[in-house]
């Protein structure tokens, strides 16, 4: 079993066998889902704001530990920030907080896709 998991940093698997922030927000202020069908990954982001503050951030996802890891942290991340701090979260911040390795690399950039796609929903919705 331990070889299974050793491609993981132990804060992928920390956060992986715990998650924060799994669940939907009903009646979101923002929204994205990202899904890529050839590595059987999909997440999905809900965000409410705050005034102009992201107060809060929910997740579901479904994938590889790195998948499920990676989109919790993000929600973690997004807490406090503005959209605008939200969408100057880089894949590479995202890979090396959770000190992914270069082929889960994959998994960092449709978290950044997600976390762009959201913020762009957002945008719509108050233009």
């Amino acid at each position: 079993m331990a070889g299974r998991f050793s491609e993981y940093s132990e804060k992928v698997l920390k956060i992986f066998r715990n998650p924060a922030n799994v669940g939907v927000i009903n009646d979101p202020d923002a929204w994205s889902f990202i899904s890529d069908p050839t590595r059987g990954v999909t997440m999905e982001l809900f965000l409410k704001l705050d005034g102009t503050i992201i107060s809060d951030a929910r997740f579901r996802a479904s994938g590889c530990g790195a998948t499920i890891a990676t989109t919790s942290a993000i929600t973690e991340m997004l807490k406090g920030k503005t959209p605008e701090q939200a969408r100057e979260i880089t894949d590479i911040d995202l890979a090396q907080a959770l000190e992914l390795s270069e082929r889960k690399h994959y998994v960092a950039e449709l978290g950044r896709e997600l976390i762009a796609a959201a913020v762009d929903d957002y945008r719509q919705r108050n233009a």
